[in-house]
């Protein structure tokens, strides 16, 4: 059998980038800023697209952080086979040197943005504290002895960070303080985000379990997992509809309801799988992205024209 081709640098970056992440990353962002403008805030553009660029450099150097670390791995051990779908074989891109370099180059960046934004803005203590919760998360998911991306709670760890903290971070730099509405539209978030991942580990869990890789599915079994994600896509709506009677505007809420129906059909997929059918891995995943991707847009546009 030949030997696999390295593949484009190019493209093993941009797809160790994790580019749904940073994505997702710039619509909770808008989400917190966008709800500072249905109060009333007069948005400093400037102060949003200097926390704009600093989550997404957080946010890549975490991804790179990640990947170097299993890129170690793979030079360790040649069999070694990293979550992304690369044994290693995948050119120079993922060579530990390099990825560190990726790695030294936006974390850096998020330095020099952070100490610009002390220096021009009046940031808080929510704001600091934020900003430091966000950094220390980043840096503990991927970085032994914690490691949080394979100890069974770095899936909760990641769905606050990016589903609640995100956006409170866009709010702070916008207004210095929190608000109740920022909680009732982000809380349904992080349970869809939850959610999201764990359709992702279920179709990695046979290799996952034979690799000793210890995420949050392999810490519940398949079985407890696969319920676990279908009460969490059932309570982001419930935990929607809860907002609505402790004062979240039915003009906000009611659109984010209309992904409810891709809500049913994902848990319907997930029990189709438990019952032993074919699963679907492509649309499972696609399904629980686009559940999150939608209600997340709602909510941001709502907020932005309301």
């Amino acid at each position: 059998m030949a030997e696999s081709r390295p593949q484009n640098p190019l493209i093993v970056f941009f797809r160790l980038s994790h580019p749904l992440f940073v994505l997702g990353g710039i619509l909770v962002y808008a989400l917190g800023a966008g709800v500072a403008d249905y109060l009333g805030t007069t948005i400093n553009w400037s102060a949003y697209l200097l926390g704009q660029v600093w989550v997404s450099a957080l946010q890549l150097g975490a991804a790179y952080l990640y990947e170097y670390y299993e890129a170690l791995a793979a030079a360790r051990d040649p069999f070694h086979e990293s979550p992304t779908g690369d044994n290693g074989r995948v050119g120079s891109a993922r060579q530990p040197v390099t990825l560190l370099g990726a790695v030294a180059f936006f974390l850096t960046l998020a330095a020099t943005l952070t100490a610009v934004m002390l220096t021009e803005l009046s940031l808080g203590p929510a704001t600091l504290a934020v900003i430091s919760l966000l950094t220390l998360g980043a840096v503990a998911f991927s970085v032994p002895p914690v490691r949080l991306a394979f100890s069974g709670y770095g899936e909760l760890a990641v769905a606050i960070l990016f589903a609640n903290l995100v956006p409170a971070f866009a709010f702070l730099l916008q207004t210095g303080d929190l608000h109740r509405l920022l909680a009732m539209s982000t809380f349904p978030l992080t349970a869809l985000s939850l959610a999201l991942a764990l359709a992702y580990e279920l179709a990695d869990y046979a290799s996952d379990l034979k690799r000793s890789r210890r995420t949050l599915m392999v810490r519940l079994g398949w079985q407890r997992g696969m319920v676990l994600h279908n009460s969490l896509i059932l309570g982001a709506f419930l935990l929607l509809g809860l907002a609505l009677t402790f004062g979240l505007p039915l003009g906000i809420a009611l659109p984010a309801f209309l992904p409810l129906p891709l809500g049913v059909l994902q848990i319907w997929q997930m029990r189709r799988i438990s019952d032993g059918a074919k699963p679907n891995w492509r649309a499972l995943r696609l399904t629980a992205v686009v559940i999150f991707a939608t209600t997340a847009y709602l909510l941001t546009l709502a907020f932005w024209t309301r």
